[in-house]
């Protein structure tokens, strides 16, 4: 009986024994999930105010939102150079101002260009075959924006300049970039409609319609203030589509032209879908506006701006304060001067008015999302080096 259990004894422990051997040499062999070290991603951001992202706060901005979005859903650290800035223009900008006046983004500046910008992301960069997506904009101030909001001008006038401005110039850009670039795929972003039916056409809006009228022909009488608004509105449609089909047609030209030579790059058009509601002063607005009561907003108009204003963007009294270092008096300025530095110090102070606010940057975010989506869908559209590309 004793010599039985003691058996049983033995057989129950060599039991347990090769259970927790089996389980450890199970342990030892199982395979072991790996995750990859999340891919490092090169982003190159060029162009105007738009992509620079006027009034926002770094964070807000379309460029950091698709940052964002494929560090988190792509699994991929990215790394950003911006290069865009306020003011910049496709073509010459003529005498380049102090290197001070380009440190700060939101400081309309017409130089560096977008042709600078590339020369100094190529030489910052080194090795440019590193970097993996370029987001570019550019022919606004080639055609300068003040045109949209002059009744004064003919939809067959903004209509020629979109075909001049964003045609031939932004497929030269875009073919550039590409050469410079040789890794990268690019996506070009469009513009929007400033004014629409639905933008409030209250005193104030018709006030600073007349104060931006100046006849472009001999018209016969000045047009009442519904006549402005449907020109203003009018123009501003003729400016979207215009643009649209400009910068689309150039995007095509240069896919052709980078199939033609057998590159794996691609340019994608992110077009806005911008709704009339979305536009400058209606109740929906994507874009930032003025931060003043009525009665406020209507005596810097009829004192010609002695009274300021300020607008509703996040970095608004960052800008202020720029502004006022930037355009401060001359030393024994003449009257002329002192018209054109407070004329610029107004113009710097409100430069985010009109511009993308936190969900006109959604929506180009969107839009931007989109077509990047669309690139990930063919198989091997990321090069296979994790190199990275100098921090901004």
């Amino acid at each position: 009986m004793k010599s039985a259990s003691f058996s049983r004894f033995q057989i129950s422990v060599l039991f347990v024994v090769v259970v927790a051997f089996t389980a450890a040499t199970h342990a030892q062999v199982a395979p072991t999930t790996v995750h990859p070290a999340p891919r490092e991603f090169n982003l190159l951001v060029l162009g105007d105010s738009i992509l620079w992202g006027q009034g926002l706060k770094t964070e807000h901005k379309s460029w950091h939102l698709v940052k964002n979005w494929l560090e988190e859903n792509q699994r991929m650290t990215v790394r950003e150079r911006v290069e865009a800035h306020a003011g910049a223009v496709i073509g010459s900008a003529g005498t380049a101002p102090p290197r001070l006046l380009t440190l700060y983004g939101e400081i309309a500046s017409a130089w560096p260009t977008l042709h600078d910008q590339i020369d100094d992301a190529v030489r910052l960069i080194g090795d440019t075959s590193q970097v993996d997506l370029v987001l570019v904009d550019g022919c606004i101030n080639d055609v300068n924006a003040r045109s949209f909001l002059n009744a004064g001008n003919s939809g067959q006038a903004i209509e020629s300049l979109a075909r001049e401005k964003c045609g031939p110039p932004v497929e030269a850009l875009l073919s550039r970039v590409a050469s410079s670039f040789p890794n990268a795929h690019i996506v070009l972003t469009g513009y929007y409609p400033v004014i629409s039916e639905k933008t409030s056409q209250d005193l104030f809006m018709r006030a600073l319609a007349k104060r931006f009228y100046a006849a472009t022909s001999a018209e016969a009488r000045r047009p009442s203030d519904k006549e402005m608004f449907e020109r203003l509105t009018a123009i501003s449609r003729i400016w979207y589509e215009a643009s649209n089909r400009a910068l689309t047609a150039a995007v095509a030209s240069t896919n052709e032209e980078l199939a033609a030579r057998g590159s794996r790059q691609r340019v994608s058009f992110a077009r806005i879908p911008f709704q009339p509601e979305y536009a400058f002063a209606a109740k929906e607005s994507r874009l930032w506006g003025f931060d003043a009561t009525t009665i406020r907003k209507m005596l810097a108009v009829f004192t010609l701006g002695r009274v300021s204003l300020h607008a509703n963007d996040e970095v608004s009294s960052r800008r202020w304060s720029m502004c006022e270092d930037f355009f401060r008096k001359y030393p024994h300025e003449t009257d002329a001067q002192k018209r054109a530095r407070k004329d610029n110090l107004m113009v710097c102070r409100l430069a985010a008015i009109a511009h993308p606010n936190r969900r006109g940057a959604v929506m180009y975010a969107d839009a931007i999302k989109e077509q990047v989506q669309n690139l990930m869908t063919n198989t091997g559209w990321l090069r296979n080096t994790t190199a990275a590309v100098a921090a901004h």
